[in-house]
């Protein structure tokens, strides 16, 4: 078993997989595509429109993304300062980036007519960024894939019918037998991503406010399916959506999706590994005209937010049909990365400041354990002093990170007067002097170096 985090301040529960290159790496790329690209209104809209394989057909019939360039696409991951990526092998729709021998609905049978997957994957690789990958447990498109209240045909008036002679154990071994190909045709796998369970026994409604028909971990034979990942791949690291939550190896990290936690997550009283899944906006998928993208600053502290409660952040960019990141993911990408160059040792290799040391009005900590400074992140930029109660004696120099200026700093005493202001500060506070104009990055950080 692989301790988490090497910090004893913030122990977490042991992971079956090696997750020290994940909690020292913090920021991934997520990348949904497929067939939806090009309907480019959510990456759901199969199910969403309620749209039979023949209706659904013709984007299958018309995906040839001939911009498709790999090596761009991890370039651009590489200078936003992500360390790994995760890709959509197949979504809930069914269809393949790889050349499976298990179906034909592939991209090496669509007009484009070659593998998308394994170029990707060297692609990141060569440039140093760990492989992930997403598969999706559920499968709209396969013919033995029973019909639930989650599939694309949940409201087809021949639903009971059209389930005669499905029968889910053939599709377990479909399954299975795709994993199996994932596992052992692309050399190692750092994460694999399954999407998801929804079993019955959760007491979901379906559309009607009836009891919910759902899947749960004997619709996937999870434990048998989780057996074969561990032995294929060992180390791997694993999400929490096989439904297989109380087996101590069933999965190593969670993944709250679209949201921010309050605090480190946890399970029960014990600290995990977890990453938060988000989106630039509201969908996975290409969504040509979708307008709730977050911004630049809403995007880097949510990074930083992450990072200061103990994890990590698995950013998502929905390609176009033709193969390419649109200019609204290519801005924010690159609004990143410039953060990132001259902040990321903020980042990387940090976690949650130990619980002793008071997070300042507006502002996040990020600690490194192993360099042993902590990290002021300001999302509001004060008005000359930023006080930092429970720092006094325990920081021997503070810098601006971004041009590593000193910052200087006042061990305060109780009604201590500051030029004209009294502070009503502890005499355990320490009052740091800034600029009074904020310099000219996102999110300001001080580097503290601690004593």
């Amino acid at each position: 078993m692989i301790l988490a985090d090497n910090n004893p301040s913030t122990q977490v529960r042991p992971t079956a997989g090696d997750s020290s290159w994940f909690t020292e790496s913090r920021f991934g790329m997520f990348i949904h595509w497929g067939l939806y690209a090009l309907p480019a209104r959510h990456e759901w809209v199969k199910q969403q429109e309620k749209l039979t394989n023949e209706q659904y057909q013709k984007y299958f019939d018309h995906f040839d993304p001939d911009l498709y360039d790999p090596e761009a696409w991890a370039d651009a991951a590489k200078a936003a300062g992500m360390r790994y990526f995760v890709i959509t092998t197949k979504h809930h729709d069914g269809f393949c980036l790889w050349d499976s021998d298990l179906t034909d609905y592939k991209a090496t049978n669509t007009p484009y007519g070659r593998d998308l997957l394994g170029p990707m994957i060297e692609a990141f690789r060569s440039r140093g960024l760990k492989v992930g990958l997403y598969h999706s447990l559920i499968d709209w498109h396969h013919p033995d894939f029973v019909i639930d209240d989650m599939h694309a045909l949940r409201h087809h008036p021949d639903r009971e019918k059209m389930n005669e002679g499905r029968d889910q154990g053939r599709y377990i071994e479909y399954l299975h037998g795709q994993v199996r190909e994932l596992l052992t045709r692309f050399g190692k796998i750092d994460i694999l991503f399954f999407d998801f369970s929804y079993p019955t026994r959760w007491g979901w409604k379906n559309d009607f406010g009836q009891p919910f028909d759902g899947k749960g971990n004997e619709a996937w034979d999870s434990a048998r399916l989780l057996d074969m990942v561990r032995e294929l791949q060992p180390g791997i690291m694993l999400n929490d959506r096989l439904d297989l939550e109380d087996r101590p190896d069933g999965w190593d990290i969670k993944t709250p999706e679209q949201y921010q936690p309050r605090s480190w997550v946890k399970v029960g009283d014990e600290k995990v590994v977890w990453e938060a899944c988000q989106t630039f906006s509201g969908s996975w998928g290409y969504y040509r005209d979708e307008e709730s993208w977050k911004s630049n600053d809403q995007l880097i502290q949510m990074l930083i937010d992450s990072v200061a409660k103990g994890g990590n952040l698995l950013l998502n960019v929905g390609p176009t049909g033709r193969g390419e990141f649109d200019d609204r993911a290519l801005d924010r990408l690159n609004a990143m990365g410039e953060w990132m160059r001259r902040h990321s040792r903020s980042i990387y290799g940090c976690t949650a400041a130990p619980e002793e040391f008071s997070v300042p009005q507006d502002c996040r900590l990020t600690y490194n354990s192993t360099t042993n400074r902590m990290y002021v992140h300001i999302f509001t930029w004060p008005f000359q002093h930023l006080h930092l109660d429970g720092f006094a004696g325990r920081v021997a120099y503070a810098q601006l990170l971004s041009d590593a200026s000193e910052v200087k700093m006042k061990e305060s005493q109780t009604g201590e007067v500051h030029g004209n202001m009294s502070e009503d500060t502890e005499a355990t506070t320490l009052t740091l002097t800034l600029p009074v104009k904020k310099p000219n990055v996102t999110v300001p950080v001080i580097e503290l170096f601690l004593k």
